[in-house]
């Protein structure tokens, strides 16, 4: 419905909108902050109707809903877009050698308007002028950095808070001739008693409502002080402030509203004077891709090509602590008036993982997500390249090679068969070696009879007459994952791992001497073992930081192997990696680029004949100096999930995971968590969920300039059992044999038992990767 609204009001209107269209078109090519519309003015002109403001019409409420305990249903989260065409310059890059980069933006100059849009010179005589302002110095930490949160993001903030504003006002309805946006309220400076003004991006003088509108989680410093004057004059002593976010709060937003609504208390109906309410919806940048456009590798089987909600924020993540702390601080500096959204500072890189895989058909690409923690605070965004590269690397190393290549063995007597060559050339095998050293030294540390568990082993075993311990052999072998197969893909929603734990026998002599030990006694011994200290280095594996690169890996063998399932239905654009052997192009890198699987096993030998530690013991009479040191990994149990539980515990899951593949999004199901993804080939789906003003969304193509395009990425296929001791069977070749589990039924819920990593705590450890076929129902 519309309602009628003077000639001179419609006018005026008109021309104001005209107005700030033209100032956000401006703010779009100079990248500078954006403000509110006539916030510095000294006499503001007269809000605007804001179903004129925003061409809208509807029936007006007479009190908005504003959702359960200040919140959107999460059934109705969807997603809005808006256009910020500096996207498609996201992959501009400048060498390292400082004199080819003074070269570069001398010949740019300091002119941006020399330029046009499009033309990386820009960029670069932006970022020249920028530097002569500061001084030279980059408060951003990096020319990335700058061109992430400066050039490209202040250019969005704009029209994305102009585009959620008219969301805002859309559904929640606030239209009807009562609602003015963009509305001056004036109020008297308690100090200096002039008369001065805070502009609200709605109002309604008839029920005394004030609305300040964000379209991220935070709110905007600079207007916290006048915020509080105006709630202080007493004309507005009955007025009622509401924050409207687009995204979850932060900390600090939050703690601003409790101490804004404990100062002014409640109004005379009883109801709190200052509230807030998020109105969770993601937004998505649109533009024209171009040659200058971003990819990343991740998961991409034909090269650097992948593109979505994990490219921008994976690639704008520092690779340091510091750097990622210059960067948000920045950010912070420049962003007075709060129109930032949640960017790479937000995300817990160190918890990145795979939650879903989309169902490879050759020729489309396929979606992916990942999922990761919110950051505790915006200065842990950092790590997240070395994250996700090592996820999609391991992802191809399960594919590439052939499931008797999956074998890694600790034992000491056998230096000569530590893993298979091939597989020890990437990060895949590389990380699940270390991690079975880890668990030796976690393992040899809980047994420290002074303390802990150690002393209740011990205190146990003493209690049975025993004086000595059995050697041990402790391997992994993961649990049954939790999925959930749909027609589209896989989502994997746990994928827990358990230590086994079995009485053992090597020739490499223990630094304690030997311990003689009836069958029944080992037996007892084993069981103490196993009751007392093994549940708690099965805990440390599936959730302490240190076995978090040993997650990652067997969530990637999960995805692979259900792809392996795929394409041996259909062949896939995986086709020419699977079964392949070829794994150069996921080699180790970065600090561990000189890691050889010989240096693991040299560290396990000094840890099984000298000790971890040392600590006096008592062994068959004889006061000794005992040491103590390797153990390996365990299983976690598990059990299938049902149709109906999938939907009871995950309602919101698939609709967030397609919103993740074009923009990071919160996990509906999930406070804690985000979802950030892609897709492959990058074709990204047009509209999705239930976005008012769908506008198809260009798919980036392309790879930026100066920039060399990476390999692909490729993961670790499944393989089959092997025997304790022995070489993994073979697999002839071209034979497209998972190994994994997924068996293919009619079931929608299945579970799989991927990887088994069997590594060996003070005798023979082998990991190998056998296959369980379980259906669920």
């Amino acid at each position: 419905m519309i309602h009628p609204i003077s000639p001179h009001r419609r006018s005026l209107a008109g021309k104001r909108l005209a107005v700030a269209l033209a100032c956000a078109g401006a703010l779009t090519l100079t990248g500078l902050p954006g403000l509110h519309l006539a916030e510095a003015a000294s006499v503001p002109k007269p809000g605007v109707p804001c179903e004129e403001l925003y061409d809208l019409s509807g029936t007006p409420v007479s009190s908005p809903s504003w959702g359960q305990n200040g919140s959107r249903p999460k059934s109705d989260w969807d997603e809005y877009d808006y256009t910020n065409q500096r996207n498609a310059m996201d992959g501009v890059t400048l060498p390292d050698d400082q004199a080819e980069q003074q070269k570069i933006l001398r010949e740019a100059g300091t002119d941006p308007k020399k330029w046009k849009e499009g033309d990386p010179r820009k960029v670069f005589a932006s970022y020249s002028r920028y530097l002569e302002g500061q001084n030279g110095a980059n408060e951003y930490g990096s020319f990335k950095g700058w061109l992430d949160d400066s050039y490209i993001d202040m250019a969005g903030r704009n029209p994305r808070g102009k585009a959620f504003e008219r969301k805002a006002v859309k559904d929640l309805g606030l239209v009807g001739p009562d609602w003015i946006c963009q509305e001056p309220v004036e109020y008297t400076d308690a100090k200096t008693g002039e008369k001065r003004y805070r502009i609200y991006d709605a109002v309604n003088r008839r029920t005394k409502e004030l609305v300040e509108i964000k379209s991220g989680p935070n709110y905007a410093g600079d207007q916290g002080p006048k915020d509080r004057a105006v709630l202080s004059d007493p004309k507005y002593k009955d007025y009622r402030l509401r924050g409207v976010f687009g995204q979850s709060q932060t900390d600090e937003t939050k703690t601003f509203y409790r101490n804004l609504a404990a100062q002014f208390g409640n109004g005379p109906d009883g109801k709190p004077r200052v509230t807030t309410y998020e109105h969770n919806s993601t937004p998505r940048a649109t533009f024209k891709p171009g040659k200058y456009s971003a990819s990343s590798p991740y998961l991409a089987p034909k090269g650097s090509t992948a593109r979505g909600g994990a490219t921008d924020i994976v690639n704008g993540s520092a690779p340091t602590p510091e750097t990622m702390r210059k960067q948000v601080e920045a950010v912070r500096r420049n962003d007075p008036s709060g129109m930032r959204v949640r960017g790479p500072g937000g995300v817990d890189f160190s918890t990145l993982q795979l939650s879903y895989v989309g169902k490879p058909v050759k020729g489309k690409g396929v979606d992916y997500s990942f999922s990761a923690d919110k950051a505790p605070n915006e200065d842990a965004g950092w790590g997240g390249k070395e994250k996700a590269q090592l996820i999609s690397d391991a992802y191809f190393t399960w594919l590439a090679l052939t499931p008797d290549k999956f074998w890694v063995n600790l034992n000491p007597d056998q230096p000569d068969k530590i893993m298979d060559k091939t597989f020890g050339k990437t990060d895949a095998g590389r990380v699940l070696l270390q991690a079975d050293l880890e668990m030796k030294h976690d393992y040899a540390r809980d047994m420290d009879p002074r303390k802990g568990l150690g002393k209740q082993y011990w205190d146990a075993m003493k209690a049975a007459g025993l004086s000595c311990g059995t050697v041990v052999r402790n391997w992994i072998v993961p649990e049954p994952a939790k999925v959930r197969v749909h027609d589209t893909g896989i989502y994997i929603l746990d994928a827990p791992l358990k230590v086994n734990s079995v009485a053992s026998d090597v020739k490499t002599p223990s630094p304690n001497g030997p311990c003689d030990l009836t069958a029944a006694q080992r037996k007892t011994s084993q069981r103490l073992v196993n009751q007392i200290v093994i549940p708690d280095v099965e805990h440390k594996v599936n959730t302490a930081p240190q076995y978090a690169d040993l997650r990652r890996v067997y969530r990637s063998r999960v995805a692979a192997e259900y792809v392996r399932q795929q394409d041996a239905k259909a062949p896939s654009d995986y086709r020419a990696v699977i079964n392949s052997n070829d794994v150069h192009r996921w080699p180790v890198r970065g600090k561990n680029a000189s890691w050889t699987p010989r240096k693991t096993w040299d560290e396990y030998v000094k840890s099984f004949t000298k000790g971890d530690y040392s600590y006096p013991c008592e062994m068959a009479g004889q006061q000794k100096i005992c040491v103590m040191g390797g153990v390996d990994f365990s299983k976690s149990p598990k059990r299938n999930i049902s149709n109906v539980e999938f939907k009871a515990q995950h309602p919101h899951l698939q609709r967030s995971t397609q919103t993740s593949v074009q923009a990071m999004t919160d996990d509906a199901d999930n406070d804690h968590e985000l979802l950030l993804g892609g897709n492959t080939d990058g074709k990204l789906p047009s509209g999705g969920g239930q976005s008012p003003t769908p506008t198809p969304t260009p798919t980036p193509t392309g790879k930026p300039t100066g920039q060399p395009s990476a390999p692909a990425s490729h993961t670790p296929g499944p393989g089959h059992s092997t025997p304790p001791g022995g070489q993994a069977p073979s697999t002839p070749p071209g034979k497209q044999d998972g190994g994994g589990g997924l068996a293919a039924t009619g079931t929608q819920v299945l579970t799989l038992t991927g990887i088994a990593a069997a590594l060996l705590a003070a005798g023979a450890a082998l990991v190998w990767w056998r296959r369980r076929r379980t259906t669920g129902n």
